[in-house]
């Protein structure tokens, strides 16, 4: 397994580890130092990926160099130390392109990680990330053939960078997974008229970095989780005000809030009296929950949906502002931006006045069932049996 050290790519790279491990397989997980300590309930060998860290003169921030060149570097890097373990298979996160790519150069299979639906641009929905439904008329439809159009020279320019890249260090221009693997719910993914082949929708990859679990605050009052974003593309003021709201919101009514996040809340803020602050397992306290506050990370609208409860996003940057706009149409969560303590308290107030969104969270929730267990298709994989597109 590779994966970078974001908690967003990490966590499920542990999840899958976790269910390779139990089905009988050896697995080393290569991801950012900050998670080696995760061995023990991961059950997989975990290992600092070697090049992670960018070097002098490299750009962190640059995403298209990170995707080409840094990870031609770091597929160099790495190919030598899945040689000496004698790795019979690989799984690369998406955007961790080092694992496939060293994979390739030893000639083992490899399988590509979304660990959130599927973002590879369609020709049938608007550019992935405008949060937009696909059009369904004439208008709507000419509008997502423009977007695309828009789009498509950015498309094409990663393209090259990625064959350059390649080329490099003697590897044909696209990369060639076995197989791809999209860890999301059925109801966090859009139809599309081109979905690739051999590319299976697997369910969630869940992982959580401790044992401890959350003590319920005091009172009687409905449950409300907030859970700050772990993301750079993150809203970050969506801790403070959301506490702030919740902390005007339960003079009218009793609320008990638990926030959940690997930093305290900031000292200097209004919270509800009825709080519990800290980081403990989310899935745990989340079933006790009415309502999550969230950034609109794949991670944490899983976990919330997967438990049947709705969700109130502040989605920053990134992707979050397209899963934000599924679970709004899908009547399972309410949209706030920009994060002000009124808005997030009125959204809230909205969601737990209406049962509608509790229903329909569950019934994306429910929709796990009809995944497929990865693990087959790894065995199939590796014995290289013919794969069906599922």
């Amino acid at each position: 397994m590779v994966a970078g050290s974001d908690a967003g790519h990490a966590f499920p790279a542990l999840g899958l580890a976790s269910k390779l491990v139990a089905a009988g397989d050896e697995v080393i997980v290569y991801t950012g130092g900050r998670w080696v300590s995760e061995e023990s309930r991961s059950g997989a060998s975990v290992r600092e990926l070697p090049g992670l860290a960018a070097l002098p003169g490299e750009d962190d921030d640059d995403a298209g160099a990170k995707l080409s060149a840094r990870a031609a570097r770091m597929a160099l890097a790495l190919a030598p130390e899945l040689a000496e373990s004698g790795v019979d298979l690989v799984v690369s996160d998406v955007i961790t392109r080092a694992g496939g790519w060293a994979a390739e150069l030893l000639g083992v299979p490899w399988i590509e990680l979304s660990p959130h639906p599927l973002y590879e641009q369609s020709c049938g929905l608007p550019p992935i990330g405008a949060g937009m439904a696909a059009g369904t008329t004439v208008t709507t439809r000419l509008r997502d053939t423009v977007l695309r159009s828009m789009s498509a020279r950015a498309v094409a320019s990663g393209e090259r960078a990625t064959a350059v890249a390649r080329r490099g260090i003697m590897l044909p221009p696209a990369p060639r997974p076995a197989a791809r693997f999209v860890a999301t719910l059925p109801g966090l993914e859009v139809h599309r008229p081109d979905w690739p082949e051999r590319t299976h929708l697997i369910g969630p990859l869940l992982h959580e970095p401790t044992d401890a679990v959350f003590d319920r605050p005091p009172g009687d009052g409905r449950l409300v989780v907030i859970a700050p974003s772990t993301a750079r593309s993150g809203e970050a003021d969506l801790g403070a005000a959301a506490l702030e709201g919740l902390s005007d919101l339960s003079v009218e009514r009793p609320l008990r809030v638990v926030y959940s996040a690997l930093t305290p809340p900031p000292a200097d803020v209004r919270a509800p009296s009825s709080l519990v602050a800290g980081t403990a397992r989310q899935d745990e306290v989340l079933a006790d929950a009415a309502v999550a506050v969230c950034g609109a990370g794949h991670g944490m609208l899983a976990k919330a949906l997967l438990a049947g409860v709705p969700v109130v996003t502040v989605p920053g940057g990134g992707d979050q502002w397209e899963l934000a706009n599924r679970v709004s149409r899908a009547g399972a969560g309410v949209i706030v931006r920009p994060a002000t303590p009124a808005a997030i308290a009125a959204a809230v107030k909205q969601v737990l006045d209406d049962p509608s969104y509790t229903d329909n969270a569950r019934r994306i929730g429910a929709g796990v069932a009809a995944t497929v267990d990865p693990v087959p298709i790894v065995r199939r994989i590796l014995t290289k049996a013919p794969l069906t597109c599922v």
